[in-house]
């Protein structure tokens, strides 16, 4: 049995159809990523959840528990749920042992060691328990609202991208010791993020929202490599598409023979392949053939530079242009040409009937 389930969903604002039959799951101690684009429903749901808001229709469950059955809910405070919002939302005026230990009745047996704890547990030094929120690091303040919503032990926790609102370099350290320490607290969560490498890194699965529905839920690393349509698999990062048919276990396509598998041959498909799958060498001068490709522009960005590419079609088809991944070593500059090779296999987007010949 799920520890978290959600079941046909559906929450209208007047004409607008927020959330569609949303189904997701969630087993006890995960961390799940929902991930789409800025009006996808993401944080509709995430509101569901906390129960800022109820569904029309469906059903949300917790631990066996019927948190909302349509417009029937439980109120928030009832539901043993922690909230981190964006910006830690911490109370400015308070210090930072009363941010953390604002959830814990006054008088409680034990009530100052167990914030001593919670800043410990989240890596805070004690001297910092007597600042004000303005006084801290954005880290350090996400780490307080942490705190915060950790000190009721609750069931389940949400996180509204918490980490946006930090420098990339802290924001990569932020999330890390986070994932350890809700890992460790063994709580069940749920983080909400535009960002899709983030959902990947953090997530035992990701669910993909477009417009009020769920395209595919995963795991990450089969999300990337597999995804269910183009729409998923241009959301999380960038994808190369091509036209193919299959031949004998392979995908006929301008960059030769791929490695493809599971559909007969003479089956017209378009293939994806990731621009990291693509290595190559350069050759000296112009050279024609399958596989060979001219370099039209270059992007330098740090360790991580794309080479857009050309490919030339095969007789009566268009010349391909793709995008290619490496370092700033191996760049080369536009004019030159390059040898390609795929490194693994593509991955089949769909499929139609047999056809005669190939067709780019």
């Amino acid at each position: 049995m799920s520890f978290l389930s959600l079941q046909g969903v559906t929450k209208r604002f007047g004409s607008v159809l927020a959330l569609d039959d949303v189904v997701l799951t969630a087993p006890q101690g995960s961390r799940t990523a929902i991930v789409g684009p800025s009006g996808s429903g993401k944080s509709t749901l995430l509101r569901l959840l906390a129960g800022f808001d109820a569904p029309d229709t469906g059903r949300i469950s917790l631990d066996g528990e019927v948190l909302a059955d349509g417009p029937a809910a439980v109120p928030a405070h009832r539901r043993g749920i922690g909230l981190v919002a964006q910006e830690g939302a911490l109370f400015p005026h308070l210090s930072v042992a009363e941010n953390i230990g604002f959830g814990l009745p006054r008088g409680t047996a034990g009530r100052d060691a167990r914030i001593r704890s919670l800043a410990g547990m989240v890596e805070l030094d004690e001297d910092l328990l007597r600042r004000r929120p303005d006084a801290l690091s954005g880290g350090q303040q996400q780490r307080v609202a942490l705190a915060r919503a950790l000190a009721r032990q609750p069931r389940l926790m949400l996180l509204d991208e918490p980490f946006s609102a930090l420098d990339t370099g802290l924001r990569a350290s932020t999330r890390k010791a986070v994932s350890a320490l809700l890992d460790k607290a063994g709580v069940t969560t749920i983080l909400v993020t535009h960002d899709q490498a983030e959902a990947m890194s953090f997530a035992d699965q990701v669910a993909v929202m477009r417009n009020g529905r769920l395209l595919q839920v995963g795991p990450p690393r089969e999300l990337y490599l597999q995804p269910s349509d183009e729409t998923v698999a241009s959301f999380l990062g960038p994808a190369i598409f091509l036209a193919a048919q299959m031949q004998g276990g392979f995908a006929e396509c301008a960059l030769g023979h791929v490695p493809v598998g599971g559909h007969p041959a003479g089956t017209r498909v378009r293939i994806m392949l990731r621009p990291e799958q693509i290595s190559f060498v350069p050759v000296c001068g112009a050279a024609e053939g399958i596989g060979y490709a001219k370099v039209i522009a270059t992007e330098f960005a740090g360790s991580d530079c794309l080479m857009q590419v050309q490919i030339e079609g095969r007789a009566g088809t268009d010349a391909v242009s793709v995008a290619i991944r490496t370092s700033p070593s191996h760049m080369v500059p536009p004019g030159s040409w390059l040898k390609l090779a795929v490194v693994g296999t593509a991955h089949v987007i769909e499929a139609s009937a047999a056809s005669e010949a190939y067709v780019d």
